[in-house]
C-alpha cells in the first residue's frame, strides 16, 4: 500500500530556523495533518467488507493483515470448488461473494467462460509466468496444490496388503474396496488427479480409471472424506491432496504420505472476483496487496508443505521432497475446457457411488 514519505529531520530543523516559531508551530500542524491523511489512506476500506469464499481456513492471517491494513472487513465461507461453480452459476445476478480464493483451475476457467468473473487486469500480475494467468485478466493462480497417496498401514497389514508405490498398483483387484477419492466434480484437485492421468495414458486413459473404479466403493463428497476416513480406518488408501494437514495427520495417526513413483497430478490454485459483486473494489485491492512480494512470501508459509510450487520466481516455499521432474505433463490448455465433458464421462462411468 502506498505510504506518505516522513520529512527528514536534517529538512525540518533548517525549515523551523528558517521560518521562525511561530511558522514552525503552523508547519508542524500541517505535518500532523499530513500523518493523519496517511492513517485515512492506509484505511482505504474501512466501512466496507469483503465476502471470501476459500477452500480452507489457513489464509486468515493474511486477510488479517489485509484488514489491518485497509480497514476492511473479512467475511469468510467455505466451499469446494465445484460448489462454488454450481452455486455461481444458480446466483448469477446476485453473487454469493465478492473473491474467490483457491481451488482448482478448472473451475476458474470454466466460470469466465460462462460469464461469471470480474475482469481485473492489474499490472502485477505481469511478474507470473503466463501459464498461472488469464491473458485477459480474468483469474490468476496463487500456487500450486499436488496429489498422492495416504496410506493407512495398520489397515492394510491387518488384510495382507503391501502399501502401493504408483497409480499403476491402484488397478489390482487386490485392493477392492479400499480405495477412497472424492467426486471430482465436488473437488477441484481429485478433477487434477482424473484429468492428469488421462493425460498421462492418452488413449488408455479411461480404461485406466474403469479399473481403479472397480476397486472404489464410495467416493467422497467432501474434499477431505479421503483424509478423513483413510486416518479412521475405514479404508486403507485414500487418494488426497497433499499438504501440511496431510503430513500433520500422517504423523499424529502413524500414516504414510506417498507421492507416486509414476508421478505427481497437481493443479494450480485460482484467485478471482466474482462479477457484479458489491465488494469487488476491495477485492481488487486485496488482489494488489496478495501480489506484494511479502504477502506471497506469507502465503508460502501459510500453505505450508504444499508450497514448494509457488507460481512466482523469487517466492520460496517449504520443502516437501518433491522434485518438478516428477510432476505429470499436463496439459492446461484444456483444463477448463475440457471439464464438463470429461465429468460426464466420469458420471456414467461410476454411476450412483
Amino acid at each position: 500500500m502506498k505510504k506518505w514519505l516522513k520529512l527528514g529531520s536534517f529538512a525540518l530543523i533548517s525549515a523551523l530556523l528558517l521560518t521562525g516559531c511561530g511558522k514552525s508551530q503552523e508547519d508542524s500542524k500541517k505535518v500532523e495533518t499530513k500523518e493523519d491523511d496517511t492513517a485515512k489512506t492506509e484505511q482505504v476500506f474501512k466501512g466496507k467488507t469483503m465476502n471470501v469464499v476459500t477452500t480452507s481456513d489457513k489464509y486468515v492471517e493474511l486477510f488479517d493483515e489485509f484488514s489491518k491494513e485497509t480497514g476492511a472487513k473479512v467475511e469468510f465461507l467455505s466451499m469446494s470448488s465445484g460448489e462454488v461453480l454450481s452455486r455461481m452459476k444458480a446466483e448469477k445476478e446476485e453473487p454469493m461473494a465478492d473473491l474467490w480464493f483457491g481451488g482448482g483451475l478448472d473451475a476458474f476457467m470454466e466460470a469466465k467462460s460462462d460469464d461469471l468473473l470480474e475482469k481485473y487486469q492489474t499490472k502485477e500480475i505481469k511478474a507470473l509466468p503466463k501459464d498461472y494467468r488469464d491473458e485477459d485478466g480474468y483469474w490468476l493462480s496463487k500456487g500450486i496444490t499436488v496429489a498422492g497417496l495416504l496410506i493407512n498401514d495398520d489397515v492394510l497389514k491387518e488384510k495382507n496388503l503391501e502399501q502401493p508405490t504408483s497409480w499403476e498398483e491402484l488397478k489390482d483387484p487386490k485392493y477392492k474396496d479400499e480405495i477412497i477419492m472424492s467426486d471430482p466434480a465436488v473437488s477441484g484437485t481429485m478433477y487434477a488427479v482424473v484429468k492428469g492421468l488421462l493425460d498421462k495414458y492418452g488413449d488408455e486413459g479411461w480404461d485406466y480409471w474403469k479399473q481403479v473404479d472397480q476397486n472404489i466403493s464410495f467416493y467422497g463428497k467432501r474434499g477431505k472424506d479421503p483424509q478423513e476416513k483413510t486416518a479412521a480406518g475405514e479404508f486403507g488408501i485414500g487418494i488426497i491432496p497433499v499438504d501440511q494437514s496431510a503430513f500433520d495427520v500422517a504423523e499424529e495417526e502413524k500414516l504414510t504420505v506417498v507421492y507416486p513413483k509414476d508421478g505427481v497430478p497437481w493443479v494450480p490454485e485460482g484467485v478471482a472476483i466474482f462479477k457484479g459483486s458489491k465488494g469487488k473494489d476491495v477485492a481488487k485491492g486485496f488482489i494488489d496487496f496478495m501480489l506484494e512480494d511479502k504477502q506471497l512470501q506469507k502465503l508460502a508459509e501459510l500453505d505450508g508443505k504444499d508450497s514448494n510450487q509457488v507460481v512466482k520466481p523469487g517466492i520460496k516455499g517449504l520443502d516437501l521432497g518433491l522434485k518438478k521432474d516428477q510432476l505429470i505433463k499436463e496439459d492446461l490448455s484444456t483444463f477448463g475446457t475440457d471439464r464438463e465433458a470429461i465429468l460426464e464421462k466420469w458420471a456414467t462411468m461410476v454411476g450412483d457411488k
